[in-house]
């Protein structure tokens, strides 16, 4: 069973998932520590807890599914959805091809709330999770996600470099950010990424959202320039022999963009080579 936890307000819990827990003879959780104070906030005592995350997700995953086979397990995040930008999907996979029952129960997830906040358009949105860490891929990321409102996650020490990447990229870009939601030091912003920004205290702390409000991508002549450069990239390695797959894949660890946005771009590029002159 996959518990959604409080993004930070205890009252947010669902009676459905204090029952889970309370039933629940393991816990999986992201950080036992967290967990424990939320199983003791809610008088949930005494139960047992394994941790899950990148790190031993390989190592774990079999005994974690031995017990669901027979056990009520419930697996927890350190605040909201399990499986969103974290290695719970593997779990959910894994459990999947060995014919394990998975169930989701409903609950908090701070994209949705974020998007629903900011006002922006939402008749169709992107999550996109945490951006890269590098700042060329980071810049790239943001170009690439332009076209449509975009909520992202971000890390407290990394929110200033990481606006000041989307203002670099798209200075007049409406953003809405909110930072420890549903806490009780909870504060919204809106504006472009320099003003939201300037909005910040410092030190940043806490858990961060924001979302970028989709539109009209205005192309620069350098970034027609660059456009040209990819392209005859593109060209070179397709002459070379490479899967439009393996394309992708090299381009984006380089930094160019989305892997799904280049592989359509390789796919055109063929296409382009193919048709005669």
């Amino acid at each position: 069973m996959f518990v959604p936890t409080p993004l930070g307000n205890l009252r947010d819990v669902t009676l459905r998932a204090i029952d889970t827990l309370r039933e629940a003879s393991l816990i999986v959780a992201e950080d036992s520590r967290v967990t424990r104070r939320l199983l003791s906030a809610l008088e949930v005592p005494g139960k047992e807890i394994w941790t899950y995350h990148d790190h031993n997700a390989r190592s774990t995953t079999a005994a974690i599914l031995q017990r669901a086979r027979s056990e009520t397990v419930a697996v927890v995040t350190d605040a909201g959805t399990p499986g969103i930008s974290d290695p719970g999907s593997a779990l959910v996979a894994a459990a999947r091809e060995q014919g394990v029952a998975v169930e989701v129960l409903p609950g908090p997830a701070a994209f949705v709330c974020a998007a629903a906040l900011s006002g922006f358009d939402l008749r169709r949105f992107v999550f996109a999770g945490f951006p890269p860490r590098g700042s060329a891929q980071r810049r790239n990321a943001y170009r690439a996600s332009l076209g449509e409102t975009t909520v992202w996650y971000e890390a407290p020490h990394r929110i200033r470099e990481s606006l000041a990447d989307l203002a670099a990229v798209a200075p007049e870009r409406r953003v809405f950010l909110v930072r420890e939601l549903s806490k009780l030091h909870e504060q919204q912003a809106l504006g472009t990424a320099a003003q939201v920004a300037a909005a910040l205290d410092d030190p940043v702390r806490g858990e961060i959202s924001f979302v970028v409000e989709g539109g009209v991508v205005d192309e620069d002549p350098a970034s027609s320039c660059a456009a040209e450069d990819l392209d005859a990239t593109i060209d070179a390695l397709v002459a070379e022999g490479l899967t439009t797959s393996a394309i992708a894949k090299r381009l984006a660890d380089a930094g160019h963009g989305a892997r799904r946005h280049l592989y359509a771009r390789v796919g055109e590029r063929r296409t382009g080579r193919a048709e005669p002159e």
